[in-house]
């Protein structure tokens, strides 16, 4: 696309109550590599191969206030593409059976009569998460 200042996306900041939990979730559930990170602040950042992910702890977990992607200006959920229905329903066996995810929607149509299919869920640390194959 001519004329475009932007070509895709850098990566994408998540701040996280917990980061040794979400570097589990993200590299032993999803089989994402830890490629970095900044022990003082503290962060560590994770990649598929296709998408940087820089995983932030929160300055007080315990004092952080959770997102409310209704009434909060911000990040509503983070994508993540799939190749095919093969894979999101592999995605789903693991992303499910994970003992902290919680499930918002199962596997679907993105919308009714659509062939994109996707599953929503809440990843350990309360972020909203989304897989879905490519658009048809």
């Amino acid at each position: 696309m001519t004329g475009t200042l932007t070509h895709g996306v850098h990566h994408v900041g998540l701040t996280v109550p917990d980061l040794d939990q979400a570097r589990a979730f993200f590299c032993g559930v999803l089989g994402f590599d830890e490629v970095g990170g900044v022990p003082d602040y503290p962060s560590i950042f994770v990649s598929d191969g296709a998408v940087l992910l820089t995983l932030w702890r929160a300055a007080d977990p315990m004092t952080a206030r959770a997102f409310d992607r209704r009434a909060n200006i911000g990040l509503h959920h983070l994508s993540l593409a799939v190749a095919d229905d093969d894979a999101l329903e592999e995605a789903w066996r693991k992303v499910s059976a994970h003992p902290e995810v919680i499930v918002d929607v199962p596997p679907s149509p993105i919308r009714p009569g659509a062939t994109t299919r996707h599953f929503l869920v809440f990843i350990p640390g309360g972020i909203r998460m989304e897989f879905a194959t490519p658009f048809a």
